[in-house]
Order: structure tokens, then sequence, then C-alpha cells
């Protein structure tokens, strides 16, 4: 166990801007958003051109070789993560001013293929099911019904996924009657497809390194990523995001993506910035302690994921924070980790 340290994870600092900022900030709705801008024009003008060279018929061989590790090395560990969250965040909060309105295609419509991203299917399904839901039975990615410290059950969420999860969120809309999201769901996963299959007539060894892979690694890595955030639910209380989520402090992690890492509080608002989140948590701190949230310091949701993989609750518990000073000793929080791990039917 911990007790609670100073929190060392992102906030907005207000400082000093240069004339490429101000020129940046004319179309931005906030400019602590700016870190987006950055991150948008280096993927840009390194990943994308990468992808294009992979396709060029002059290069082969080693220097085709070398272009493709440099692309996966780019895609799947630089920029991977930053993008996703960023992604997230500005489905959450439009990212550019209305009279730029169009600006706002660029990260699903563009870059987010490259990513193995169909173009709005992100933002169907978690604006449009996972947030309304909140991991609840009609929530098509629900933890609930699994075991969630099973690497049987983990296999069967992920397969699940894979096999039938773009059916099953269209389905989710056509039953709600959303037919709005049902055809964006539809129209972004038929176009990725799409693309793909022109693409690999073209090339296929290059449409499998500049997309297929993407996606493969995209949609393992997601749904690691909402395991880990709802491993631990609490059985009578599942609807409650103190309950039902998980937040990770002063990890590296929060500062390369976001503050990702707050997903109790992302559960609670949605649409507050990703700045604020460190500062909302030590504000209604007495809130996580008077609903048993688990909180834990150092680690974040791949440490969480491959911790309950191998049943390492000793781990989990030495980087819980005893808010509040709740818990006297390592083996009670592990009883209140393995009882939020449990399988929960549905009715």
């Amino acid at each position: 166990m911990k007790n609670l340290q100073a929190i060392t994870d992102p906030v907005y600092t207000p400082a000093p801007f240069n004339s490429t900022d101000k020129f940046f900030l004319k179309f931005l709705r906030d400019e602590r958003d700016l870190p987006f801008i950055y991150l948008t024009i280096k993927i840009t003008f390194t990943l994308i051109p990468l992808a294009v060279l992979l396709y060029l018929p002059f290069v082969h061989g080693w220097w085709w070789a070398l272009a493709a590790v440099v692309y996966q090395y780019l895609n799947n560990i630089t920029f991977k993560g930053p993008f996703g969250l960023m992604l997230h965040c500005t489905s959450h909060r439009a990212f550019f001013k209305k009279k730029y309105q169009v600006l706002n295609y660029y990260l699903p419509w563009v870059i987010a293929p490259f990513f193995g991203h169909g173009p709005e299917t992100y933002y169907a399904h978690h604006i449009g099911m996972h947030h309304p839901e909140n991991n609840l039975e009609e929530d098509e990615s629900s933890t609930m019904p699994y075991q969630r410290d099973s690497l049987k059950g983990f296999a069967h969420y992920i397969g699940t996924f894979f096999v039938r999860g773009s059916y099953d969120l269209a389905a989710y809309f056509f039953r709600k009657k959303r037919n709005k999201l049902l055809e964006s769901t539809v129209r972004g996963e038929l176009l990725f497809i799409f693309l793909c299959v022109v693409l690999s007539f073209i090339s296929f060894k290059a449409t499998f390194v500049v997309f297929i892979i993407p996606f493969i690694l995209y949609r393992l890595i997601a749904f690691i990523g909402n395991w880990a955030q709802h491993a631990f639910v609490s059985a009578d209380d599942p609807a409650n995001a103190y309950r039902n989520s998980v937040t990770c402090i002063n990890t590296n992690y929060n500062h390369k993506c976001w503050n990702d890492g707050y997903h109790i509080s992302h559960h609670i608002k949605p649409a507050m910035h990703w700045t604020e989140h460190p500062l909302f948590f030590q504000k209604t701190i007495n809130d996580y302690s008077r609903n048993d949230a688990i909180v834990f310091d150092g680690i974040h949701f791949l440490h969480v994921f491959i911790y309950l993989m191998r049943k390492r609750y000793d781990l989990l518990a030495k980087n819980f924070v005893n808010i509040g000073n709740r818990y006297h000793n390592d083996e009670e929080v592990i009883q209140l980790l393995k009882s939020r791990t449990r399988k929960i039917e549905f009715t």
C-alpha cells in the first residue's frame, strides 16, 4: 500500500506563446490543446511520407525493409498511444473552432486509418455507445460478464470483439434507433476494408505493414486498456464510476497520453479537459475514499493488465493508494481487489 503522494501528472501552466503558437491558436477552440497541433504535424510529416514510400516501386530490398521497420516503430511505439488518446480527447471536445469545422475531419478521416481506425468508428463506439452504457449490460465492450483476472476470460473477450465487434456495435445502434451513428459505423468500417483491399492490389506487403498490422495492434491495445480500466467492478454498484473504473496517478504514461490514467473522473465528467483531471482528483479526494475507489500510484493500465493476468495481486496491492487510511494492510487490499474482479452475471 501507498499513502497519497503529491501529484506529478501534467496540468496546464500558461506560458508565453511564440509566433508559430499564435498562428495555430487562431484555429483552436482551446489553447490548452496546442500540443495536439504539434503532434499532428509530427505524424503528418513522418509517418505518412514513410507509408507512401513503402508503396513506391523503386523502393525495395533492404531499403524497403528498413522503411518498414521505421514505420512500425513510429506507428506502434512512438505515436500510437499519444495519437489514440489525442483522438479520444478531440472526440469528447472539438479540436478546432466552429468556423474551421472542416479541420476536425483531419484526425479521424486522414490520420486515423494509418493507426487502424475506420473513419468515425472510434467516435461511434466510444462516445455513442461506451459512455452512455458505462460498462453495464448494454455496453458491447462491457467487462462485467468475465472473470477479470483470467487470461482465458480475456481471450474470449478480445476474440469476440475481433469476430463480431463491428456487427455488435452496428446492431446496438440499430436497436437504439440511432441512425446517424449506425451509418457512420458501417460507412467507416466498410471504407477501411475497401481501402485495404484496393491498396493490396497495388502492394499487399505494403498494405500489411501500413494498415493491417496497426489495425490488429490497435484493437488489441484498445481492449487491453478497456479491460484494465474496468477490471475492478463492484457487483453492488456497477453503475458507480468510482466503483467500476480505475485511476492511475503519478506515471509517465499520463505525460505521454494526456492524463488517460484518470479514468474514474473521465467517466464522471467525460468532457473535462485532460489538463484538469489531476486537480479535480485532488479536489474530490473524499469522494474516492467514500466510494472505495481503486487508485494506483506509479503504474498504468498495461501494468494492471499484466499483473491481473499473472494474478499478482501482491504487486497491485503494493501500488494501491490507501486514500483515507481505509485499509490496515496489503491483505485487506488484496481481498478488495479480488472481490472486484469476479464475474458478474447479467440478469
